[in-house]
């Protein structure tokens, strides 16, 4: 979900040029979901007119990073199989996931859970281990309700090692590779839309916290990841990517209506879900597609989400995901807001500056360490060196 990009790819794999651009992205949807929460606790986005619907479909930032994590994940996979480079190490990989989602997770998580979710031992085991989304009653917290998405990131990474192997051996027995690979990645929106009519028919609505019903999110990243190293990058996508980008505004702004479904907890209907789903899926590709397939540093879109202040803003934005809620949490008990009340403005302010600092720490004094001992864990051995020359005798 908050994966740093392409420079910091799976061991074995050789490592491609970073794109600052995805990161300002990820930096983008980290923003909508923290503006989603400060709109629903203040009641902003449940008004009259269509600001508030479009705040309320703000969510749209989770399929955005669920497509991130397969395009950037999935890329050594498909590389190996197009390419014949070297298939990641798939317990170099796990480990360095584990690196990069969950020590700053346990901290935030603890800190939250000891101030305001009384558990015992089994609760805390639970919420550590990412488990909380299967286990009823206990997939929310105070100030933890944006960590529904964790369990279902982290299912992804623990399921692709075996996704890989299976596309890789499904590509292998013959004909185009990049098009059997994108053949079988169509399978996972299927298996999405057999989820979602489960949940809405069979009336399961906790489905909507498990991996299937999200894979067509992670599986339009990875078609993206093998038509990126497939073609490369694609003069028809880059000439049409402000094209692009404005039909990703307008299905947003469709996505913005009764037509996807109500913006309280109340249950959509199948329709809902299916027209809900399918948007959401067209919009994130639409938003990634021109900066993932048309990379152009120097064109104006790359310019707009490339920039330093952006790409920075990406590479913590995994800690500012973790701590906003939180933080809003801590605001709202300490003015005595009552639920759904409050000023739009002041909560804003006041919970982006106090997230962005703590986001800033964390990222630097917990998330980049971790990272650093991962690279050192994946460091290729030295080769070792050649003998020195022995003096020869000279010929009689």
């Amino acid at each position: 979900m908050f994966y740093r990009g392409f420079a910091d790819e799976t061991p074995g794999v050789r490592a491609l040029k970073r794109d600052a651009a995805l990161d300002g992205i990820r930096a983008l949807a980290a923003l909508g979901v923290w503006l989603l929460h400060v709109a629903s606790n203040t009641g902003v986005m449940y008004g009259e007119g269509m600001y508030a619907w479009l705040l309320s479909r703000l969510g749209m930032a989770v399929p955005v990073f669920f497509l991130l994590s397969g395009l950037l994940l999935y890329r050594p996979w498909a590389k190996a199989a197009i390419e014949g480079a070297p298939r990641p190490a798939a317990g170099l990989y796990l480990w360095r996931r584990a690196l990069r989602v969950l020590p700053v997770y346990w901290l935030v998580a603890s800190l939250a859970l000891w101030a305001w979710t009384p558990l015992d031992w089994t609760g805390w085991v639970v919420w550590l281990l990412l488990l909380q989304n299967y286990v009823p009653g206990l997939h929310s917290a105070e100030g933890l309700y944006q960590m529904w998405t964790l369990p279902i990131e982290m299912a992804f990474y623990l399921v692709l090692p075996l996704l890989g192997w299976a596309l890789h051996r499904w590509a292998a027995r013959g004909g185009n590779v990049p098009a059997r690979l994108l053949w079988g990645i169509a399978v996972l929106p299927v298996v999405s839309v057999a989820t979602v009519v489960a949940a809405r028919v069979l009336e399961v609505p906790d489905l909507a916290l498990w991996l299937p019903y999200h894979l067509v999110f992670f599986a339009c990243g990875m078609a993206m990841a093998v038509l990126s190293v497939w073609l490369g990058g694609s003069r028809v996508i880059g000439s049409l990517a402000p094209q692009l980008l404005v039909l990703a505004f307008l299905l947003y702004a469709v996505l913005s209506t009764p037509l996807a479904g109500p913006r309280t907890l109340t249950l959509p209907t199948l329709g809902e879900s299916m027209v809900r789903m399918t948007l959401e899926a067209a919009v994130a590709v639409l938003l990634v597609a021109p900066f993932a397939l048309a990379p152009d540093p120097g064109s104006l879109r790359h310019r707009l989400l490339g920039n330093p202040v952006a790409a920075y803003l990406g590479r913590i934005s995994y800690s500012f995901f973790l701590w906003h809620a939180p933080v809003i949490t801590l605001h709202r008990q300490i003015t005595g807001d009552p639920p759904f009340t409050g000023d739009f403005t002041s909560l804003a302010v006041v919970s982006f500056i106090v997230s962005l600092l703590l986001s800033i720490a964390s990222y630097h004094l917990i998330e980049h360490v971790a990272l650093t001992l991962g690279r050192r864990r994946s460091a290729p051995a030295r080769p070792p060196e050649a003998p020195a020359p022995q003096p020869v005798a000279p010929a009689a």
